[in-house]
């Protein structure tokens, strides 16, 4: 396939981990779609993360993607809200929509799209959205989200061309979400394609005996949790289940910052269970390398990219049914059960005790993630669509 110029519109893009599974996402595509000689572009944000912002240049080269940031002109929305409110954007999307065939949106309700679609539209550029598992209200700004869907969604929804789903869930959500907007004709277009991971990141991680010294984790198993300690994804289910178990030697290491449930779960904490806070770059692979295992007992997840690296790691993992992975029960890469502390201290009790099992489950989950959670597959999946969309416009 030829070269795409493809513009990827996000609130807010790199360093790696700064807001979790959406920018993971958005560098990861764009970092592949670049090496397979596609021309991307990502417009953004000045947003690092929900107190500072990016302080370096607002037009660069990051891995063969240009990235192109503006100022959020009142940043305090973006902290207590998760609202943008870009200073030039309008301007900016007009000139690199100019040698543009495809547009690619990142998450539904944003300030930028309300600014960027209407001009792409008119421009009658195809317009691709990835929603990353925030259409449902129950994900998060439940309230804002109701407000939004009935004064703004309608006119961007009405422009939208394809929507990529992370899953066939996702995608069958989409569809009947989008019945609500009407005006069309015909169903709106949906794919799936999943998120990815570069292998090549775990391929040597960082010394593991080094993070279970810093942590004084001593040499019995650990359970790894990676993620927000957000009500969502469950963590004090998990910290429940683990002190249930109660096997002994066991650690459970919580890795991500506090999104208002470190007060909550302070009272159930014990010199069995350490708290990390938020940690990136060769410290987040360090842990990893420490753990044994990984357990997500979340709820209202799309498909959780720390899930897709800790198999990647050569870990077994313990997913709720929402982290819509049934491929991780299929291949025998971990178990899957609902995320309660009854389920999760059986399923906790059967594989910190059984390091042969975790073996098995390790190598199969790398297995599953080599054959299909990489970027490169990934990117393959979205040329096709792009190209579609471009001799549809023709």
């Amino acid at each position: 396939m030829g070269n795409v110029n493809i513009l990827h519109l996000t609130p807010y893009y790199a360093p790696a981990y700064a807001f979790g599974g959406v920018v993971q996402a958005v560098e990861g595509m764009t970092w592949a779609l670049a090496q397979r000689g596609h021309t991307v572009t990502v417009l953004t944000t000045d947003a690092l993360d929900r107190e500072a912002r990016y302080e370096g240049v607002s037009d660069e080269m990051r891995d063969g993607v240009r990235v192109v940031r503006t100022e959020n002109i009142v940043y305090a929305l973006r902290g207590r809200f998760n609202l943008s409110t870009p200073r030039r954007m309008r301007r900016l999307a007009e000139k690199l929509l100019a040698d543009v065939a495809v547009l690619h949106i990142h998450e539904f309700r944003t300030t930028e799209n309300l600014i960027v679609t209407p001009i792409a539209h008119r421009m009658n550029i195809p317009i691709v959205l990835s929603p990353h598992g925030t259409l449902a209200a129950h994900t998060g700004r439940s309230r804002l989200k109701i407000v939004w869907d009935k004064l703004l969604s309608p006119a961007v929804a009405h422009r939208i061309d394809h929507l990529i789903g992370l899953t066939q869930d996702e995608a069958d959500e989409a569809a009947q979400f989008w019945r609500r907007f009407g005006r069309r004709r015909e169903p709106l277009p949906t794919s799936v394609v999943p998120n990815g991971i570069n292998l090549d990141d775990f391929a040597k991680l960082p010394d593991g005996a080094a993070f279970r010294a810093r942590y004084g984790l001593g040499e019995g198993a650990v359970c790894l949790f990676m993620g927000r300690l957000h009500r969502r994804k469950g963590v004090d289910i998990l910290i429940r289940a683990f002190k249930a178990a109660d096997i002994p030697h066991t650690r459970l290491v919580i890795v991500g910052p506090d999104e208002g449930m470190r007060g909550e779960i302070a009272p159930l904490l014990d010199e069995r269970i350490v708290l990390t806070g938020y940690l990136t770059g060769d410290d987040r692979l360090a842990a990893y390398a420490a753990a044994d295992m990984l357990a997500l007992p979340a709820v209202g997840e799309g498909l959780p990219m720390v899930v897709l690296e800790a198999m990647g790691a050569g870990l077994p993992v313990i997913i709720s049914p929402e982290c819509h992975l049934p491929q991780v029960s299929e291949v025998g890469a971990g178990l899957e059960v609902e995320p309660t502390v009854a389920a999760m201290t059986i399923a906790l009790r059967e594989l910190l005790t059984d390091a042969d099992k975790r073996a098995s489950m390790g190598r199969a989950g790398q297995q599953l993630v080599r054959e299909h959670f990489t970027w490169g597959a990934v990117a393959g999946q979205l040329e096709q669509i792009y190209q579609t969309l471009e001799r549809q416009r023709h």
